[in-house]
């Protein structure tokens, strides 16, 4: 398993990519929480983690980078907003990817977009091993658990951008 971690050939350096998984993880656990929680992604979150990223952003990476991760945000945003208009996502959804594309080095997105798959399996059969096991009782009153149609994508979405960035923090560049 190492040696296939070894071999991952990230485009985020390290030093970009512990200081953001160390000050986002927390978010990240808040999204998915909250997302399972009450089917929501508070805009709180979005906020913080778009701040930290502008916080350290300016100390870790150079400025024409920094620009261009700044870019990311934008772009993810439009999709997001047309994506959630013809009611493919939810609002939250969409700001949470937006605010954690600057994250991202472009050069990784197709190693991103199979973590992402991933983690939309993995977290879609843990939610539903969990609803239907003894683990319910332990958040009995978690809205995910009734909706019938929909699914909370902060968990896969939280999930995904903090593996990246631990991942980025031991194997990057």
């Amino acid at each position: 398993m190492s040696d296939f971690l070894a071999y991952l050939n990230l485009e985020i350096p390290r030093g970009v990519a512990l200081p953001l998984f160390v000050l986002s993880l927390p978010i990240c656990v808040w999204v998915a929480w909250s997302d399972m929680r009450a089917m929501r992604i508070p805009n709180t979150t979005v906020m913080i983690l778009t701040g930290i990223f502008l916080v350290v952003a300016p100390f870790v990476m150079p400025w024409p980078v920094m620009g261009w991760q700044l870019l990311h945000l934008v772009v993810i945003l439009l999709v997001g907003i047309l994506l959630n208009a013809a009611g493919l996502v939810g609002a939250g959804d969409a700001k949470f990817a937006a605010a954690a594309a600057p994250y991202i080095a472009f050069g990784d997105i197709r190693f991103l977009i199979a973590l992402f798959a991933a983690c939309l399996l993995a977290g879609y059969a843990t939610h539903r091993i969990a609803k239907f096991s003894p683990l319910r009782r332990m958040a009995p009153d978690w809205e995910s658990w009734t909706r019938k149609r929909d699914f909370p994508m902060g968990l896969p979405l939280a999930s995904t951008l903090s593996i990246y960035l631990l991942l980025g923090a031991l194997y990057g560049a």
